[in-house]
């Protein structure tokens, strides 16, 4: 596992009407307080990333689809190799994604419909983050 990186298992509760899936509480790991929540779609077979924050904790969770996350932390290079983790969260691996500051992500929907949420701390800052092309990371989808 990558330092600072949860892997937090979320309830989702059976509901004839529909599934309630819970989220996050000021309780749970890896809150850091609220700022503000949104959320992105991805098509499929389409990446977003890479992608790291310089002050900001993510809190990533798929209610629906599939959605394959890749982080990247270079944050201690021993020899310049990066350190990966690769998971997909979706109904069966009903997880919350969190992702400390310093660390790169990139991610790629796996269905035809996928949303991602994320919990902030603060508002969303485009200065706060860096963004690079796929191919500045040597990591194969």
């Amino acid at each position: 596992m990558i330092d600072g990186v949860l892997l937090t298992p979320l309830k989702r509760v059976y509901h004839p009407s529909g599934d309630i899936l819970h989220a996050m509480k000021a309780s749970s790991p890896g809150f850091h307080g609220f700022g503000e929540a949104y959320f992105s779609l991805i098509k499929k077979d389409f990446i977003k990333g890479w992608k790291r924050h310089n002050r900001l904790t993510l809190n990533l969770i798929v209610p629906v689809g599939s959605i394959r996350f890749v982080i990247c932390d270079d944050r201690y290079k021993e020899n310049n190799t990066p350190e990966f983790l690769d998971v997909i969260i979706d109904k069966d691996n009903y997880v919350r994604l969190t992702i400390p500051p310093g660390v790169w992500v990139c991610f790629k929907g796996l269905e035809e419909t996928n949303l991602l949420m994320n919990i902030i701390a603060e508002e969303h800052d485009m200065a706060e983050s860096d963004n690079i092309p796929l191919e500045a990371i040597n990591f194969s989808f």
